[in-house]
């Protein structure tokens, strides 16, 4: 750890020397005694949570003006009402902590998203099958791609959608939290993302103008989104990552020309200098040393002490502001907004940006893809009215246009 970040931000507990209990304190300013609990796990409550009101079924069922009135949003919510990302390097332990810290916590875990949502379509057929019949324009490129070839044409195009699927994703995220009041916990997050994007460009994997498009899209999107509660950072450094990613011996990253020093070191800096400092303006933050891994219910404990209301008396502090309604209707608006607009929301990514080669495809190389695409099987129409997959509703032949829009 460099010693800008060291001093400037916050000092990195070793949970071998000193309890990581008092690191939250640190951040606020303020001795541990004056931690008040918030969020609690099921140790602490010493049973199951208190019944709310049944989950909106926001997944089948659109939520508008009209619905409003006879579901309130503020009702459900409760002290485990919080957004929660975990960020970390590669190869962590993020997705065991993850995955333990939300069935403590009773809150919806959201996995570390790839390019199997675009590339397996919902019946299953793998699209990346397709390659052999595309031109290399347009074919499929995904992390196993990147480990392999990083300075590739469609390794700016593969980062662009890792964003695009983890703010698709984070956007679930606020749909569910508001519909149900149930906390969510993610592996990763949109905000997080442009560390992988500035680290490849850095390597020279990407050219100038491809990144010049991320940071617009980035730009043009991420503020429609509402900041996470708490951030917690599994600091592990390079040469530990290195051990880990060559015991867990998956055949594409044990050799990969990626994972170098140089690429993780720059990882590592970019998220402690840049977004750690960035995010912790908003958001609570508690970073650990995991690099022998560590014990979740350490990290509830932690988690418990934070008093997040604190922040709600004062109007000029920038932390939770993203969560500071004190109005019925600007929750309501907040959930229209992510459970029924999301489209419009996605629509953002549609930057014209005609000055980057590798970010574009010939007129005959889309025609070509499409022909292809959309005849594979499951692709003709949307699920449900295909009839060379078994479907029987074949009233509406709707052509679909999910894949396509990615």
């Amino acid at each position: 750890m460099t010693a800008v970040f060291r001093v400037g931000l916050v000092r990195l507990v070793s949970r071998a020397a000193q309890s990581p209990n008092l690191l939250q304190a640190q951040i606020n300013g303020l001795p541990a005694a004056f931690q008040r609990c918030s969020i609690s796990g099921k140790t602490m409550r010493g049973g199951p949570r208190v019944p709310k009101a049944a989950p909106y079924p926001y997944k089948t069922k659109k939520y508008n003006v009209i619905s409003s009135f006879f579901d309130k949003t503020s009702t459900r919510f409760d002290e485990n009402s919080k957004v929660i990302c975990v960020e970390g390097p590669i190869a962590s332990g993020k997705t065991k902590f993850a995955q333990e810290l939300a069935e403590e916590l009773d809150m919806q875990y959201y996995p570390a998203v790839d390019l199997d949502l675009i590339y397996i379509n919902s019946y299953g057929f793998d699209l990346r099958k397709l390659d052999p019949e595309l031109p290399p324009s347009c074919r499929s490129y995904d992390i196993r791609n990147f480990c392999q070839d990083p300075n590739h044409d469609l390794a700016a195009q593969f980062q662009i959608r890792m964003y695009m699927l983890r703010y698709s994703q984070y956007i679930d995220a606020l749909q569910h939290i508001l519909s149900t009041g149930q906390g969510v916990v993610l592996e990763r997050s949109p905000y997080s993302d442009f560390v992988f994007m500035e680290a490849m460009f850095r390597q020279g994997y990407i050219s100038r103008g491809a990144r010049s498009v991320y940071n617009e899209l980035r730009q043009n999107t991420i503020g429609e989104l509402l900041k996470p509660h708490l951030v917690i950072y599994l600091d592990r450094p390079v040469e530990a990552v290195k051990k880990e990613i060559k015991a867990r011996n998956v055949d594409y990253e044990v050799q990969s020309k990626v994972f170098s020093d140089a690429y993780l070191r720059d990882v590592e800096m970019l998220y402690k200098q840049q977004y750690l400092k960035d995010i912790s303006t908003h958001a609570e933050l508690l970073i650990y040393d995991w690099t022998a891994g560590g014990e979740t219910e350490v990290v509830v404990e932690d988690i418990e002490r934070i008093d997040f209301a604190q922040f709600e008396a004062d109007s000029h502090n920038k932390k939770m502001l993203d969560w500071r309604f004190h109005l019925e209707n600007e929750w309501t608006e907040a959930r229209i907004k992510y459970c029924s607009e999301k489209s419009d929301l996605m629509n953002y990514f549609n930057v014209p940006r005609f000055d980057v080669p590798e970010l574009l495809r010939s007129a005959d190389d889309s025609k070509v893809w499409r022909d292809v695409w959309y005849n594979a099987p499951g692709m003709k129409f949307r699920p449900g009215y295909n009839a060379d997959m078994g479907d029987s509703g074949l009233l509406t032949k709707t052509k679909m246009g999910i894949n396509e829009a990615i």
